[in-house]
């Protein structure tokens, strides 16, 4: 049976082999430079890619929530880092997972260091999360007084563990000289390590955005590198370079409900609720919320003129259709949509149907 015959209402399709291939070509450029590659599923956050991953040499996981974290504990990851600055109200959750599973957080202040040098029961281990230069978090790289603070408070007790320094550009989703941002947060992180190294030998430096990880041909003398989108892709980082839409690895099949051909108009079941509502913005100034691709029973098919969702509500999708488009669909057919943020329509989803008909987890779903 075709899986289109089994969908009657918004469903997040998932291209098993795009999303191999994603992963094998960063696992080679991560070991090509003699990188760890530790991604980042706040994108995936299902088992069963975390398996194929594990196929392509990955071992250790990032996650951006203590729920996140508790959903893929236990399935033989050698550590998992939430990658957010340490919520204390969950210490006591943290320190129940401990148990079992080798844990990392990020710290960014002394508050949150002193709460868990007390009250942990576990080993944890921790980054010291870098300002990467945006203001988004993290210590500022020139602090050395609160990074002495917080590494001096975690020597107090064997439940803390220094790991090292995490450092997420994420400005380069908005610059166009991402190679320019990175030599700026490699040249933070290796004097960083410079200065700390002889104290603790052990430690890593971590660096980790797609469109960085994407382009950037050297990664210098850093140690890990933690890009998440990659392994789906999206509109955002085709329009930003980072790939090319056959790179995408999902799509929201919706169903037809009308036709406007004087207006060029299709009406889908399909809007914020399935997609999100991040958007980008066309030339003539117009929204697109995500563009049109043609599903067959091996996937979907990049079309050569170009049909994009030019409006959204809660359940309703508008596309401006192209004379192309218009020809080939009627109502109750199919159409795919590729997400214009692939980590926001899977959250919304909270599952995905592979290419075979088979339904694959996602934490959000559980």
């Amino acid at each position: 049976m075709s899986y289109l015959s089994q969908i009657t209402s918004p469903t997040l399709l998932l291209d098993e082999k795009i999303c191999r291939n994603n992963l094998k070509k960063m696992a080679l450029k991560a070991k090509f430079q003699g990188k760890k590659l530790v991604p980042h599923f706040k994108t995936a956050q299902s088992h069963l890619v975390g398996e194929w991953a594990k196929e392509y040499g990955i071992t250790e996981i990032t996650v951006s929530s203590i729920k996140m974290a508790e959903y893929f504990c236990g399935h033989g990851w050698e550590n998992i880092h939430i990658a957010f600055p340490f919520n204390p109200l969950e210490t006591k959750k943290l320190s129940e997972l401990a148990k079992n599973q080798s844990l990392s957080v990020q710290l960014i202040n002394e508050a949150v260091t002193e709460k868990l040098a007390n009250e942990l029961v576990y080993p944890v281990g921790f980054f010291i999360e870098i300002d990467a230069g945006y203001g988004r978090t993290g210590v500022e790289v020139s602090d050395f007084g609160l990074i002495e603070a917080i590494l001096r408070r975690a020597k107090s007790t064997d439940k803390l563990r220094f790991k090292g320094f995490y450092l997420h550009p994420g400005h380069t989703y908005y610059t166009e000289d991402k190679v320019k941002i990175y030599e700026e947060s490699l040249a933070a992180l290796n004097m960083l390590k410079n200065k700390y190294r002889t104290e603790y030998p052990k430690m890593n430096t971590r660096i980790g955005d797609t469109p960085g990880c994407a382009v950037v041909e050297d990664f210098g003398d850093v140690d890990e590198i933690g890009p998440g989108n990659f392994v789906f892709y999206d509109l955002m980082q085709v329009n930003i370079g980072s790939c090319q839409k056959e790179d995408v690895a999902v799509a929201l099949a919706v169903p037809v409900v009308d036709i406007k051909k004087g207006r060029k108009e299709i009406l889908i079941h399909g809007g914020g609720v399935h997609l999100a509502k991040d958007v980008l913005t066309e030339p003539d100034g117009s929204k697109n919320f995500g563009e049109v691709v043609i599903l067959n029973e091996n996937g979907w098919t990049v079309p050569a003129d170009r049909s994009y969702l030019k409006s959204i509500s809660q359940e309703h999708g508008l596309v401006k259709a192209s004379d192309e488009l218009l020809a080939q669909v009627k109502v109750g057919d199919l159409l795919g949509i590729l997400p214009v943020h692939s980590c926001m329509t899977a959250d919304c989803m909270k599952s995905y149907m592979t290419l075979n008909g088979m339904w694959v987890d996602h934490t959000e779903g559980i």
